[in-house]
């Protein structure tokens, strides 16, 4: 007979509430990111993976995991540290984060784990520790150069962390913060994030009709897609204008956002849910000529396409994850100072994102 679930902690319910207030907030949470945890003694619940925390309270989305052999598996630098349905305790059916055991490594009851624009515009930068040091003076924290989530990241915040740390900023990706209450690590969320806030670069408007024309110039018909120029998916979807106040525009209509956002991806979720970087129109070219040469390199049709000097377009089958981190670049990108240089994800980072069968799940639960 299979085990009962355990009984939750009473400040679940607290817990689903934070989650669902920052999961529906765009500057803190994109789509199926971050998570939020709770310990109770031996058991952990956490966030499972794929699923939204603006949904929190709506529907149950937290897991509970075996967090004695979570925390064993990861100081035996086990392969299955990096499996974390296999530390999912038996009578559920989702399985945990991708990310639980960077909350396993963490003493606090309560993690709260967010992809906040102020924090990554900050983390993807090359001075991001000497930038971070004056921002986060009061704070006890700690700074984490870029992993892919998972073991190896959740041993380098373990590292990283002195006796009472309770701010950790991960390079390219985002903050955790922790406490032993709810209410505490909200409260203490709310101060890092006041801290680390940044203004929103001006940007040139975007020329819509410009737009709209290229939108309507570049729908490939059927025939030529059945010819093998672009795919049929894409003759069928098309791209479209973003909305005339999308943060996107912005990308495409400054130059030094522009140039930022071609040098690559700069987080995972970008990767994820965007494919690797970012794609720009080439003069003379049309959306679907420039989807053809993306798709020439062995990638998915393009979720944007940014026009220099014009704004940006948008592919119109695009899914609710892959909008939310298009929007989640120009977001970031806005609150870059200029001449500021950056670090993006090398090629072997990237790769390991896309193969990566834990996010090739949670990408099957949040269509792109």
């Amino acid at each position: 007979m299979t085990p009962p679930v355990p009984t939750a902690p009473p400040d679940l319910a607290d817990l689903a509430a934070v989650s669902a207030r920052i999961g529906a907030d765009p500057l803190l949470i994109q789509g199926a990111g971050g998570n939020t945890s709770v310990k109770q003694r031996a058991v952990m619940w956490i966030k499972a993976s794929g699923t939204l925390l603006a949904e929190a309270g709506m529907r149950a989305i937290f897991v509970p995991v075996d967090l004695p052999a979570m925390r064993a598996s990861l100081a035996a630098a086990e392969a299955r540290a990096d499996r974390p349905a296999e530390f999912a305790l038996p009578g559920v059916s989702l399985r945990p984060s991708i990310e639980t055991s960077l909350h396993a490594v963490l003493p606090q009851r309560v993690v709260i784990h967010v992809h906040c624009v102020a924090t990554i515009a900050l983390a993807i930068r090359t001075d991001a520790r000497e930038v971070l040091a004056d921002r986060l003076a009061g704070f006890d924290w700690a700074f984490v150069p870029y992993a892919r989530p998972g073991a190896r990241l959740a041993a380098l915040v373990a590292a990283a962390r002195g006796p009472d740390t309770d701010v950790i900023v991960l390079g390219n990706h985002g903050l955790i913060v922790a406490a032993d209450t709810v209410a505490a690590a909200d409260a203490l969320l709310s101060r890092v994030t006041a801290a680390l806030a940044a203004p929103v670069r001006p940007a040139p408007g975007p020329d819509t009709a410009a737009l709209a024309a290229l939108a309507s110039a570049g729908h490939a018909p059927a025939a030529i897609a059945s010819a093998g120029h672009v795919p049929a998916a894409l003759a069928s979807a098309g791209y479209a204008p973003a909305g005339a106040d999308h943060p996107l525009h912005g990308v495409a209509t400054d130059p030094a956002r522009l140039a930022l956002a071609l040098q690559g991806s700069a987080w995972p979720d970008h990767v994820i849910f965007c494919g690797p970087g970012s794609v720009a129109l080439r003069p003379g070219e049309t959306p679907a000529d420039a989807a053809a040469r993306h798709r020439a390199r062995g990638l998915a049709a393009p979720v944007f396409i940014l026009v220099p000097g014009q704004g940006a377009l948008l592919r119109k089958d695009a899914g609710a994850g892959a909008l939310a981190l298009a929007r989640c670049l120009g977001e970031v990108l806005a609150r870059v100072e200029p001449g500021v240089a950056i670090v993006t994800l090398s090629d072997v980072e990237t790769a390991e994102l896309l193969d990566w069968d834990a996010e090739k799940y949670r990408q099957s639960l949040n269509a792109v």
